[in-house]
């Protein structure tokens, strides 16, 4: 196996030392260069020739959001991870470097240098396993899949969580101690991760009815995908949209208004009783679970809430899903596309049990194919769909069974 190369650019050297370490604690990743600002790294890219980019935002000579108008001008395809500090004008040029290429981004701990990056090391691993290695394989490396680098976070944080209980010595002792058993464990956690299971059948309790709602769950490699899909959706849509992206708060109205700049129908970030309105669609907010409520009268709402997280997440997919399955049963659709793990897996196939249509994203064109492929294996997924059909298979079920 080869490891996936990593460039990092920010003009901290504190921070480029930081993520160089985390890096070269990870099996499976090495630091191909760094550099302290966008010029540096455009004039050290061919010899660094990384599989990804971790590139900070406000930077002297070149700042990230020229460095990747220089990369789109020259038709540069290595994929960049923004760092973001948190604050609203962070946001709105966090995602202006989407609009310009950017695959994701992850919020800086405590501003924009902290000594505190092991809060998101975990995130961070697991874009840059994620778009360097979907790269990587494109370009005919042979690298380790994103579950490798999964199982590698959960063992980082039962290490974290022995730390808290035993002290750090003690902990590093009984992990070392039983390392040998620890790898058995997680090279067979891998092994069946990444064998594939013929799909559970599911004997739906009614035939899909017409569409009244389109419901769509998504994580790792949405922001672009999301962009790919509302790009080309029918500006006739009738049905309503409801999308959860798994997204910090303080980014989602953003993107929202992001989206809505190349997509034909409205888009906005969800509010709490809000109607939902055909044509229309609604991005859950970070930090809140976004589900449908039917009022007395019959009518629909949309509901926030910021109840627990649900495999980890919220909003969570599977929150959105459970609720749709309840209130639309067999009038819906629903879709799940890229992402890590299995949020909206069990609840897309209660949708399925309940009667209505839907969709997975495929292995060839997911960044990640974990939330589709558990969805798929649970049986919850009627069409496997690549990314550049996906608007278009959405668009034809929505007008044929509108």
């Amino acid at each position: 196996m080869e490891d996936i190369s990593v460039a990092i650019c920010d003009d901290s050297a504190l921070m480029r030392n930081l993520i160089s370490r985390v890096i070269d604690e990870t099996e499976g990743l090495t630091v191909a260069g760094k550099a302290m600002n966008g010029k540096f790294l455009v004039d050290k890219l061919a010899l660094f020739k990384p599989d990804v980019i971790v590139l900070d935002i406000e930077m002297p000579e070149m700042t990230g959001v020229e460095f990747l108008r220089w990369r789109k001008q020259n038709k540069v395809d290595i994929p960049v991870i923004i760092l973001s500090s948190i604050a609203e004008k962070g946001a709105a040029v966090t995602i202006e470097c989407l609009e310009l290429g950017a695959a994701d981004f992850i919020t800086k701990p405590n501003g924009s240098i902290s000594a505190d990056i092991s809060s998101v090391s975990d995130r961070l691993i697991e874009l840059i396993s994620s778009y360097g290695g979907s790269y990587a394989r494109r370009h005919g490396k042979q690298v380790r899949t994103s579950e490798f680098f999964s199982n590698l976070g959960s063992d980082r944080l039962v290490e974290r969580k022995l730390a808290t209980a035993m002290g750090k010595e003690k902990a590093q002792e009984f992990l070392s101690s039983s390392k040998d058993k620890a790898s058995q464990n997680a090279a067979s956690a891998f092994a069946s991760s990444t064998t594939p299971k013929a799909p559970a059948v599911i004997e739906a309790l009614r035939k899909p009815g017409k569409i009244e709602v389109i419901a769509i769950g998504i994580s790792t490699g949405g922001p672009n995908a999301l962009r790919d899909v509302f790009k080309m959706i029918d500006p006739h849509l009738k049905q309503p949209v409801l999308v959860v992206q798994h997204m910090p708060a303080g980014f989602t109205k953003e993107f929202a208004n992001s989206l809505n700049k190349i997509c034909a129908l409205n888009v906005k970030e969800a509010e709490d009783n809000e109607p939902i309105e055909g044509g229309t669609i609604y991005i859950a907010p970070g930090n809140y679970h976004i589900y449908v409520e039917q009022t007395n009268f019959g009518k629909k709402m949309l509901r926030l809430s910021q109840e627990p997280q649900r495999n980890g997440h919220r909003p969570s997919a599977d929150v959105l899903f459970e609720s749709v399955a309840k209130v639309y049963q067999n009038h819906a659709l629903g879709v799940i596309m890229t992402g890590m793990g299995k949020d909206g897996a069990v609840e897309l196939a209660e949708m399925r049990k309940q009667g209505a249509w839907t969709l997975g994203q495929d292995e060839a064109t997911a960044i990640v194919y974990g939330m589709p492929k558990v969805a798929y294996e649970l049986g919850g997924v009627q069409k496997q769909v690549p990314l550049d059909k996906m608007a278009d298979e959405i668009s034809k079920l929505a007008r044929e069974n509108a």
